[in-house]
């Protein structure tokens, strides 16, 4: 069979260029079909959406060339901060805190801004001779058989490879149509997303404040600005999105809190509903899933980027080793290899991240006082949190070279 492509990746958010950076570094001809126009995300101005990157997924985006271009623009974790709250009474006393001066590793990661990451993506994209990127343009069909597989594009056009990636988000169309079911449900809550410019400095301070209806975390960016991830219910989300920008503050402000000092919007508002969903598998014949096609988590430790970035390491490493071999790259059982070591542990952390939020997106008084007595003992015990920061830092498991820093 002929091949366009040794790998197609449907979805040109931010997982699939890192896949196919990664792979064409390790000399695979790589095709990422991307629904969204060339240079469409990186024309915006400021908008305020901003991802927490883990240490680990720092030393990815450095192993495939990507880091020296967004460092410039990358806010600097130095410390995490969570505790209990309730609006208009700030937070608890019992928090916990963890300091980047711990870990020795440096910073306890990084923010950046959507806009910077995919326009280096882009331009590091373009600057691949391995690599094709076809924008607004999506995979409409697949048909997947022994020695390769074959997709149709919306533009109609047919091209073929060795493997189909799916990178194509929570309602992946690799997946349904390789016939990969999901199970997850939804949480009743609705994140309000924004930026906000504040009077203070914020230190590279982040915080977590668990309210009764959802957790706020407030993510430091660069100058005296903070990323908003603030999650409620439905019905409230719902009537705070319809407010006016003064009256949303006046609403966000007994919650955020006077720490900072006065607050104001830096940039536009944004909702979306949350739930998990989980593929049931994250494989099938040619094709393999990753980031939120696989996994799509709650927010509330800011984990989902992360998740797809260790997808990325293991499955380019998986595939590089397998090429080295001679191996046949979309084979089952090398496949098979990438399924064994992401699926338990991306479902792991999603459930653990999914029982935080139930555990604490409530008013009941007895599980308030025992997670508050929990929090403390974390906070208490040197080793506890020093076990919690490796985790949210993306330092435990069996780590892919490039999530190491190593070159694949």
């Amino acid at each position: 069979m002929e091949y366009d492509s040794d790998v197609i990746i449907a979805g040109g958010g931010l997982n699939g260029p890192a896949l196919g950076l990664a792979l064409a570094g390790a000399g695979l001809r790589i095709t990422v079909v991307d629904a969204q126009p060339p240079r469409a995300r990186t024309d915006l101005g400021f908008d305020g959406r901003a991802y927490a990157l883990a240490i680990v997924s720092q030393k990815l985006l450095a192993a495939i060339g990507i880091w020296p271009a967004v460092a410039p623009n990358a806010q600097a974790l130095n410390a995490v901060k969570a505790a209990d709250g309730h609006a208009g009474e700030g937070a608890s006393p019992l928090f916990l805190h963890f300091d980047s001066a711990e870990l020795d590793h440096g910073p306890v990661g990084y923010m950046l801004e959507d806009r910077y990451l995919y326009r280096a993506f882009l331009d590091a994209m373009q600057a691949e001779p391995n690599l094709t990127h076809i924008g607004a343009t999506s995979v409409v069909a697949q048909t997947a058989g022994p020695a390769g597989v074959t997709v149709t594009l919306s533009d109609g056009r047919n091209l073929s490879a060795r493997v189909l990636v799916g990178a194509d988000g929570r309602r992946s169309g690799v997946a349904e149509r390789a016939g990969i079911t999901r199970s997850g449900w939804g949480y009743g809550q609705t994140a309000l997303v924004c930026a906000i410019d504040h009077e203070l400095p914020h230190g590279g301070i982040a915080y977590q404040l668990f309210m009764p209806t959802g957790p706020l975390a407030i993510l430091p960016l660069p100058g005296n600005r903070c990323s908003i991830v603030w999650s409620e219910t439905d019905a409230n989300a719902k009537t705070i999105a319809a407010l006016s920008d003064d009256d949303f503050l006046a609403v966000l402000r007994p919650r955020f809190g006077d720490f900072l000092g006065a607050i104001q919007l830096a940039g536009p508002r944004f909702s979306y509903p949350l739930n998990l969903t989980l593929a049931n598998a994250y494989t099938a014949p040619r094709i393999a899933l990753i980031g939120d096609a696989a996994h799509g988590v709650h927010p509330i430790a800011g984990q989902g980027l992360n998740l797809g970035l260790r997808d990325v390491g293991a499955l380019a490493e998986v595939l590089a080793e397998a090429l080295r071999r001679g191996e046949d790259i979309g084979g089952a059982d090398v496949l098979d290899r990438y399924q064994r070591w992401r699926r338990f542990d991306a479902t792991t952390l999603a459930l653990g991240m999914d029982g935080v939020n139930h555990l604490f997106s409530n008013n009941n008084p007895i599980l308030r006082a025992g997670r508050d007595l929990g929090m403390g003992l974390v906070q208490a015990i040197p080793a506890l949190r020093q076990g919690f920061m490796r985790q949210a830092a993306g330092l435990g498991g069996k780590l892919p070279r490039l999530l190491q820093g190593r070159p694949l």
